[in-house]
């Protein structure tokens, strides 16, 4: 098995992970209106909010969350400095607001595709081209 197979092999255990989870009650958040479409060509057909486009303060998205009434918030932001602070600041008042934040999938992804993938939106762009060259080799 090739490098880039057990990379493709990775993402796709993360996204079943990710599947499992949202469709038990999760909630996932992520930047913007980009980056849900991206989750949901890959599979991802729970409920998303995407924050950034909504042009609200950090405080309202926060009582959006929490009234959204889940029990636990998953936070898929981009892998950038912005969206390094962004997860930093919605763990951080989300918490503060007893809702269980889980960041798993973040690290995961962000580890595995940093130098590769800036941001969510491009994720399905990525494994479409993980694939292909997969098929040439």
């Amino acid at each position: 098995m090739s490098s880039l197979e057990r990379k493709l092999e990775k993402i796709n255990c993360i996204i079943e992970r990710l599947k499992s989870e949202t469709s038990m009650g999760a909630l996932l958040v992520v930047e913007g209106e980009k980056d849900a479409r991206a989750l949901r060509e890959i599979g991802i057909m729970s409920d998303i909010i995407a924050v950034k486009s909504r042009g609200k303060k950090l405080a309202d998205i926060v009582d959006e969350i929490i009234s959204a009434g889940s029990r636990e918030i998953i936070l898929l932001m981009d892998f950038d400095r912005r969206g390094k602070e962004l997860t930093k600041l919605l763990a951080k008042s989300l918490e503060a607001a007893r809702i269980k934040v889980e960041l798993s999938f973040w690290q995961s992804f962000s580890s595995l595709l940093s130098n590769d993938v800036k941001d969510i939106e491009g994720l399905a762009t990525y494994i479409e081209t993980l694939r292909k060259k997969i098929e040439n080799d």
